[in-house]
């Protein structure tokens, strides 16, 4: 999936002129007792002879937070329509978030499915946010349809803010096109179903992206994982008649000054192995590798950026399934860098297999360490779908918090207790992969992720368990199945590194 064809036009006025839209998407915001137009609709709005407002209220527009209203232009615009999508309530100031217009924007995108091109003056009010939204509430995922129904809008131009240079105005939408395609690229990786995307065709598909973005690229199959002593990716792979890998996909920006390992859980399917999940809602298990696809995403799109950076994932790779050849409760498993693990819950799969990854991400010396993983059902019980949990060392998990909410994705920093750790001893290994009681189990898995990072590391976890899948209706710029949650933290989190190191 793609993102439409993105213009930028100067004012509202010249686009109004020289645009081919077939819809003209404004903002709507909701007062106390009648919508208002959001700055940047005048122009618009002026084209109904300043009568706009009152033709939104008679069709019931409230201004509510992506409510969508279309009217017909009838000819007052070379447009067909005006597609006019609510903010909600402005701050005290007037003002809107860029959450606000990225939402509406969402909200449009959908809408707009089936037009040829839009032209969007929402975008004069912040045009990363309406960009960001536009191309992520258009997508759709319909390779496994035959009746795929209207296709997503296939080029939208965009009203550039009032003020600041226009090259300036033209790298955001750079910026923001290439943070949406690989959200994009993200969310097409999860949404893939297991069938066709398990641990060989994933690395396939990693070296094509790899290849394409002129990076690194370095696999090891069940042979070499075996040669090498990853004992955790091939405990969790050895059920599954499709084995395991371990990928490492590098990016060295022009002077790079800081190294950042990015880590990422790719189980391919979960079925929870010998300690097998309920049926119902195993179907969504096929997310289990929502944090790999967004290194690897993230990783291409530090590429594209060109961030003075050196940017290197590592992914590992497996299918978690009962057979005969399944890894049990009560095995030992030797994991890579030495430490052993007492199994007692097969189904906490990931962090055996993130636990090499981390021990091999640190050898190369990062400066910071950031892993995200679908990792515990405790996170969306603490936190509900939408709230990352983030752990890690003190400071770093505070930055990577402030990124998650400033970009919207949403995150909020959690502790790690010491006084959970006992409740990962083992009486035959160094630690077990599961405590034996129920409280605290997202914390306690951040712990035991703990215990393989290295001495010293700045380091952050996101729990995108919740985050990574929407079960649910769409909403704003996010629809039903994989998010691609939480690339736009990453992005964020790199150029803040680039910038402040």
């Amino acid at each position: 999936m793609t993102v439409p064809k993105f213009a930028l036009y100067e004012n509202a006025e010249a686009a109004l002129g020289k645009s081919k839209a077939e819809a003209v998407v404004i903002g709507v915001l909701q007062g106390e007792k009648a919508p208002a137009l959001a700055p940047g609709a005048e122009a618009v709005d002026a084209a109904f002879d300043g009568k706009l407002e009152s033709v939104l209220s008679a069709l019931g527009a409230s201004g509510k937070a992506e409510e969508i209203t279309k009217l017909p232009a009838l000819g007052k615009l070379t447009a067909d329509v005006v597609l006019a999508v609510g903010l909600g309530k402005p701050d005290d100031d007037g003002s809107v978030t860029q959450e606000q217009i990225r939402r509406a924007a969402g909200a449009a995108g959908r809408a707009l499915a089936g037009s040829a091109r839009a032209l969007v003056v929402l975008s004069s009010l912040d045009l990363q946010g309406a960009v960001e939204g536009i191309a992520l509430g258009a997508y759709k995922f319909t390779e496994y349809k035959s009746s795929p129904g209207d296709a997503p809008v296939a080029a939208v131009d965009f009203v550039q803010p009032a003020g600041g240079q226009t090259k300036a105005h033209k790298a955001t939408l750079k910026a923001a096109t290439a943070i949406a395609e690989a959200v994009l690229t993200t969310r097409d990786l999860i949404n893939t179903p297991p069938n066709d995307l398990f641990p060989a065709s994933f690395a396939e598909r990693a070296k094509k992206l790899a290849e394409a973005a002129d990076l690194e690229f370095e696999v090891l199959d069940e042979k070499a994982l075996k040669r090498k002593g990853f004992g955790g990716i091939l405990g969790v792979g050895g059920g599954s008649s499709r084995p395991p890998r371990l990928l490492r996909v590098s990016y060295k920006g022009p002077k790079a000054a800081k190294k950042v390992a990015l880590v990422g859980k790719g189980i391919t399917f979960d079925s929870g192995g010998i300690s097998i999940k309920p049926a119902a809602g195993m179907d969504h298990m096929t997310s289990d590798m929502s944090g790999a696809a967004a290194v690897l995403a993230s990783v291409v799109l530090a590429a594209k950026l060109k961030y003075p950076l050196e940017v290197t994932a590592h992914i590992p790779l497996a299918e978690n399934l009962p057979s005969g050849t399944s890894y049990r409760p009560g095995d030992v498993l030797n994991m890579y860098g030495g430490k052993t693990v007492e199994v007692l819950n097969t189904d906490a799969e990931g962090r055996l297999v993130l636990a090499d990854a981390i021990v091999r991400a640190a050898e190369e010396d990062p400066d910071y360490l950031i892993e995200t993983s679908t990792l515990t059902g405790a996170q969306v019980v603490a936190l509900g779908n939408r709230t990352a949990g983030i752990m890690g060392s003190d400071e770093f998990r505070d930055r990577v918090a402030a990124s998650a909410q400033a970009t919207g994705e949403g995150g909020w920093p959690m502790p790690l207790p010491e006084e959970l750790r006992g409740e990962l001893d083992s009486r035959l290994a160094d630690l077990a992969n599961v405590t034996g009681q129920r409280w605290g189990g997202m914390l306690a898995a951040g712990i035991f992720l703990r215990e393989f990072v290295a001495d010293g590391l700045p380091w952050a976890h996101i729990d995108i368990a919740g985050p990574s899948f929407n079960t649910g209706s769409p909403w704003g710029y996010t629809g039903k199945g994989g998010t691609g949650v939480p690339v736009r933290t990453i992005a964020a989190v790199l150029a803040d590194i680039a910038e402040n190191g």
